[in-house]
């Protein structure tokens, strides 16, 4: 069999696959980036993700670095305040409301806030013009061989490549890391999350929220405006069974609950958008290499969408990877480059996803007594300066 040759094979088509792509290949070397998926670029074509991600400061650098943020930045939404509300009182209330501003320790913002829809679209044409970079939707890897000088990879559209380096960014159910063995331990909390977008009177001042009740937190991210009215990205987080119950819900009774459950702060909200229904999960990968292999992404570490974590955790391995590649390109795919990979992320990785972990599970709160002692933990961290603070610089980056 006639094999081609490319220096990295991406697996992988989404936010974090197109990333890598560009960052490679803006770096000089020969990609490939298949995705069995032809991405949806369009926010009204059925199945578009009407989920939004929030790049924070660390990886707005990286994007700059590589040549995407000018092209994503237009169409970006700050995020200057972190704002946290306690709703455990009353229904529709805000019993308690802390504010994090980035403008307490820098003159940047927390990050920036983009629907994925639109990052896919902008990625994806950013990609297309590097001479270097193949994209090839609706393929997929169907065999990974290792050896210790190359990897032997099939595809789906009957082709055979050799690389010296694959990476799997192809999501929690990874084929390339279930094809080199790599075990994984997954923790279910029987949520789901429901993602639309929606425009509101008030404007939300570049604040992003999260309401904490029970069932898990309702999150109100901005996104620039929307037919000439304020907007923010809704990610609503609760049991599955409530998700069931509330997406099949008329329209009206839907906007009713939604209101309620955001305390009314953006004043009445109207849905926008076709609904994303995903589960939580947290998930973390015993290795984040193999020979000629580096997993990243969700093919690493899943976690809940608390904090603006996950891409961001998914675009520091990215940095790591570049960073490494670019120090020794002769030694890309190495025993050593991969092994550095894997060392310098999996503890970090591991300390973020059982952070997110206990975050998620005291959100979830349902009992008053609990949802008191929340709230009292809420204010201890935020009167305490230096906690605060050292929140804040992990959001900015900052040491």
């Amino acid at each position: 069999m006639t094999r081609e040759t490319v220096d990295i094979l991406i697996s992988g088509g989404g936010v974090a696959g197109l990333s890598a792509a560009a960052a490679f290949g803006s770096a000089g070397f020969s990609v490939l980036c298949v995705d069995p998926s032809a991405p949806i670029t369009n926010r009204e074509t059925a199945g578009a993700d009407m989920r939004s991600t929030a790049f924070l400061m660390p990886s707005v650098t990286l994007l700059q670095d590589i040549g995407l943020w000018d092209r994503l930045s237009p169409f970006s939404a700050a995020l200057q305040i972190m704002r946290i509300v306690d709703a455990g009182g009353t229904a529709g209330e805000a019993r308690q409301t802390r504010d994090f501003d980035a403008a307490e320790l820098s003159e940047n913002p927390f990050g920036y806030n983009l629907p994925n829809w639109l990052l896919r679209r902008e990625m994806l044409a950013h990609v297309q013009d590097l001479p270097n970079v193949t994209f090839r939707p609706g393929v997929s890897t169907t065999s990974v061989l290792t050896r210790e000088s190359e990897a032997l990879v099939g595809l789906s559209d009957g082709t055979a490549w050799r690389t010296k380096l694959v990476i799997g960014a192809d999501g929690r159910n990874s084929n390339i890391r279930q094809a080199i063995g790599i075990d994984v331990k997954t923790t279910r909390y029987g949520q789901k999350a429901l993602a639309f977008t929606t425009t509101h009177p008030i404007p939300h001042h570049n604040v992003s929220t999260e309401v904490h009740r029970s069932g898990g937190p309702f999150t109100m991210v901005p996104l620039p405006d929307h037919d000439g009215l304020p907007a923010s990205a809704v990610v609503w987080m609760e049991q599955g069974p409530e998700v069931a119950r509330l997406a099949a819900l008329p329209q009206a009774a839907f906007k009713a609950e939604m209101n309620l459950r955001a305390c009314h702060i953006l004043g009445p909200m109207t849905r926008t958008s076709q609904l994303t229904i995903w589960p939580i999960i947290s998930q973390i990968a015993a290795r984040m290499s193999g020979q000629r292999t580096a997993l990243m992404a969700e093919a690493a570490h899943v976690v809940p969408p608390i904090g603006a974590q996950g891409l961001n955790m998914s675009l520091a391995d990215l940095a790591v990877l570049r960073e490494l590649a670019m120090a020794d390109p002769a030694a890309l795919g190495s025993a050593k480059m991969l092994e550095t990979y894997h060392n310098r992320r999996h503890r970090e990785v591991q300390t973020r996803v059982t952070g997110i972990d206990a975050l998620n599970r005291t959100s979830m709160l349902g009992a008053p007594l609990l949802r008191d002692i929340r709230a009292s933990v809420l204010g201890a961290l935020y009167s305490t300066a230096p906690i605060r603070k050292t929140l804040m610089k992990a959001g900015l980056g900052l040491r």
